[in-house]
């Protein structure tokens, strides 16, 4: 399937869509319908015939029933269970570097770090706006740099509590995040 700049496209693996805004040789990035960049694979996106491309949830289910819902950038895990005894959507972002860029070569340190960081802001800008409530955030160990980082960014935000995440599941390079949201909508 050839895209094109400009070209309506529903997200296979999440609800909605956006218009493409640039097409590169591993990747093509969408704005998506609340103006974030979406960086997604070929078979993550569908063409849009037609001007309405909401799909609902269960449409989206449907269609990834024996997928992973993996993205470039993060992934949804459902199966948590809620006070009212219905799924939750947990989303995952990976930091580490190779799953955030084409090609790292001949950035400096700092410069991936801001990198990180600007994935890291505009993954939890979409979760908030989805108005998800549960993350997580793999940082790796390292040196520590990137997860104290993250950590500082976290302290910054408002209604979220924030612990290292399961360490039989992502060992100590992961922080799990919980966001709280006024209201009675659930």
């Amino acid at each position: 399937m050839r895209y094109s700049i400009g070209q309506k496209v529903v997200f296979m693996n999440e609800p909605g869509g956006g218009t493409i805004k640039s097409i590169g040789a591993t990747k093509i990035v969408v704005i998506d319908e609340d103006g974030f960049e979406q960086p997604c694979r070929l078979d993550e996106i569908a063409p849009v015939h037609g001007e309405e491309y909401h799909l609902n949830a269960d449409d989206i289910v449907a269609i990834n029933a024996d997928e992973s819902f993996a993205t470039i950038n993060h992934h949804v895990k459902n199966g948590f269970l809620t006070g009212k005894r219905k799924p939750i959507d947990v989303w995952e972002i990976d930091l580490h570097i190779e799953t955030t860029a084409d090609s790292h070569s001949g950035l400096s340190n700092g410069e991936i770090l801001a990198k990180q960081m600007r994935e890291l802001r505009t993954f939890y800008q979409r979760a908030k706006s989805k108005r998800i409530r549960k993350l997580v955030i793999i940082h790796g160990v390292g040196l520590g740099v990137l997860k104290e980082e993250v950590r500082t960014f976290l302290d910054r935000q408002d209604s979220i509590d924030y612990f290292d995440a399961d360490f039989r599941e992502y060992g100590k390079g992961a922080t799990a995040v919980e966001i709280r949201y006024s209201g009675n909508d659930d």
